[in-house]
């Protein structure tokens, strides 16, 4: 671009492009453009994406990004896009930044005053819950539970606190490993109790597949048989009336119902139940405890 006679260098900047979680035809118009015409290519993994390159025509260099190497690589490119480089940045599947490598960049480009535009596309979150069955009114995404089982569990006692809400019914989303699933399932069955869950497997793919019940039924179905592929876990929302049941005068009457459902359904002890129930309908320990003190009365 020039001015006169004056050579006027173009502002760099930084695209994020959602690229298809599955689908190849799951793409835009102006994703596709934005590759084109893009300087550099950063891409989660160089030949995944050569393989979507190939398949629109479209020839471009590519430079790895990922999260071993971000650190060193982010400085790098701020480099270019100040030097003006337009640049793209996609993952393997879906939209960067969620729940994959890009912040680290995208937070430089707005430090040092580079533009970030964001080109919209595929995402695995709002497919998942589209699909589901479950209210989407108000959805809490949770990205990738921690590997440990401890630490797991004590995710997704935190999360079930976050999701009991009166009158405010919010669907919890999570992403899983597919070797994970059935621990994560049990996990979860004892902890949310016989909430409705939703297994969202391959989505948009050939074998895409949604798998419906409760979280107690679906941790016995998962538990024999193993699963591939990309996994999204949607958790519904904690019954309406057993939520209100917990935070006025009928939690007295609830409590104990569930309890014994809890203790029926998972095998569990009386003091396990409890906790569990206390949780999902809102109360504190200490005052599910009177309450069924007084109900045993």
């Amino acid at each position: 671009m020039t001015i006169g006679s004056i050579p006027v260098r173009r502002p760099g900047e930084l695209y994020l492009v959602a690229t298809p979680i599955g689908n190849l035809e799951d793409i835009t118009l102006r994703a596709l453009r934005t590759l084109k015409e893009a300087d550099l290519i950063a891409c989660e993994d160089t030949r995944h994406t050569q393989k979507l390159l190939a398949h629109y025509a479209i020839e471009k260099r590519l430079v790895s990004y990922h999260e071993h190497n971000e650190n060193t690589r982010a400085p790098e490119l701020i480099e270019k896009l100040k030097e003006g480089a337009q640049i793209a940045l996609v993952t393997d599947a879906g939209t960067p930044v969620i729940s994959d490598p890009g912040y680290r960049l995208s937070r430089l480009c707005i430090e040092h005053g580079v533009r970030v535009t964001p080109i919209p596309g595929p995402s695995a979150i709002v497919t998942a819950l589209a699909a589901s069955g479950l209210p989407a009114g108000q959805f809490l995404f949770a990205g990738f539970l921690p590997a440990r089982a401890g630490e797991r569990r004590r995710k997704l006692t935190a999360l079930s606190a976050l999701t009991v809400q009166p009158d405010q019914p919010i669907t919890l989303v999570l992403y899983e490993a597919p070797h994970r699933l059935a621990a994560t399932l049990n996990d979860a069955a004892q902890i949310f109790g016989a909430r409705s869950a939703v297994i969202a497997r391959e989505l948009t793919k050939l074998h895409e597949e949604f798998v419906r019940g409760t979280l107690p039924e679906l941790a016995a179905k998962f538990r024999e048989k193993p699963v591939r592929g990309e996994v999204t876990l949607l958790i519904g929302p904690a019954e309406q009336s057993s939520v209100a049941a917990g935070t006025g005068p009928g939690g007295a009457a609830a409590l104990p119902k569930r309890v014994a459902e809890i203790m029926r359904q998972q095998g569990v002890d009386r003091k396990a139940a409890l906790k569990q129930a206390a949780r999902e309908l809102g109360l504190a320990k200490r005052e599910a405890y009177k309450l069924l003190l007084l109900d045993r009365e």
